[in-house]
């Protein structure tokens, strides 16, 4: 099936526009920020963004790994790694109004622990300087080291996630070769053991070749690993190159998914044809689980969580104006060049 064939009008959504929407993507391009909502074309980036939601992509823009439904460069980044980006990274969102963010990352396979340190210390970094804010890691599998998972569970996001992509039987077809079902499963359930208390998610993307009865296995099998959200969308074909869809699922379809999903005591399921991993909806069911009060309670108005999350942000802003980056052992960008390179 060809990604120019005609797409059911479920799948239809609006341009993105609105004010905050135009001053979220203006102040992620003048921060040199990079996010999976453009980077992996998510149909919902208006929605998420004028919501106060955004997903922002760790240790650069290149993956080692080469699956076949990403959109994201695959190449080899050699090692290199900006280590400002922890700072930097969490100074841009202190300041953007957002109330619940996506730090995701691309698979690093050249690097020891694959980010894990990275991705934990950009955490750490964000909640001090907006405790506020509610934050989701959502990391690659580690190759399996376990290790490396309970660094960034250490960071104490308040989600930890990890997708399994795809079910059981297309994982071959799909997914790159270092990544396993049960590799997946095992990162999902060392991340429970060492915070019970913290919701851990993952996500399916259906139209791949996959039954309905594959999916109702996989939910099962993330349920047994203590996966407490999961969220089920329609894949779509980034390019020509990239794995074909089988079948567009219908919406009838993906309440059937989340009713089951439902049954076998998930506290939490989002199933949809436009769907994403990182979809905002699970925002509030997450701000219910821990026990975030105050105006941006679970009942709260998304105009009360945005106020919120402007005041945060605006806190976050006052404080770093008094902070020199010294402080905090910011490098000066001029420090990390080569002599010979530096401006006279």
């Amino acid at each position: 099936m060809s990604r120019f064939e005609p797409k059911p009008p479920w799948l239809k959504v609006r341009a993105p526009g609105g004010e905050t929407y135009q001053a979220i993507k203006s102040t992620l391009r003048t921060l040199d920020l990079h996010t999976v909502c453009e980077e992996a074309r998510c149909p919902n980036v208006g929605e998420c963004w004028r919501e106060g939601t955004a997903t922002v992509m760790l240790l650069g823009d290149v993956c080692t790994r080469g699956c076949r439904f990403c959109a994201v460069t695959t190449g080899s980044p050699r090692g290199a790694v900006d280590v400002r980006e922890p700072e930097h990274v969490a100074r841009a969102i202190a300041r953007m109004g957002l109330a619940y963010v996506v730090l995701t990352m691309v698979n690093r396979d050249d690097l020891l622990d694959g980010g894990a340190e990275h991705v934990a210390t950009t955490v750490r970094r964000l909640h001090a300087l907006r405790p506020d804010i509610l934050i989701e890691a959502l990391v690659g599998d580690f190759c399996g080291r376990l290790g490396d998972v309970a660094t960034v569970v250490a960071g104490a996001p308040d989600v930890f996630a990890h997708n399994v992509e795809v079910v059981r039987s297309q994982t071959r077809a799909l997914r790159d070769a270092r990544a396993s079902f049960d590799q997946s499963l095992a990162v999902l359930r060392h991340a429970k053991a060492c915070a019970p208390e913290r919701p851990t998610k993952s996500s399916i993307m259906v139209g791949v070749g996959e039954t309905d009865e594959e999916v109702f296995e996989a939910l099962a099998e993330l349920r047994a690993a203590g996966v407490d959200i999961v969220t089920i969308g329609q894949y779509l074909r980034p390019s020509d190159k990239h794995h074909p869809i089988a079948r567009f699922v219908e919406p009838a379809t993906f309440a059937v998914y989340e009713a089951r999903a439902r049954e076998l005591g998930f506290a939490y399921a989002a199933c949809g044809p436009l769907v994403r991993s990182s979809y905002r909806a699970a925002e509030v069911f997450v701000r219910s689980a821990l026990g975030r009060g105050g105006a941006a309670a679970p009942g709260a108005t998304v105009e009360e969580r945005l106020a919120e999350a402007e005041r945060g942000a605006a806190a976050a802003a006052a404080g770093l104006a008094t902070e020199t980056a010294a402080a905090v052992g910011l490098v000066p960008a001029d420090r990390l060049r080569r002599p010979a390179e530096r401006t006279p």
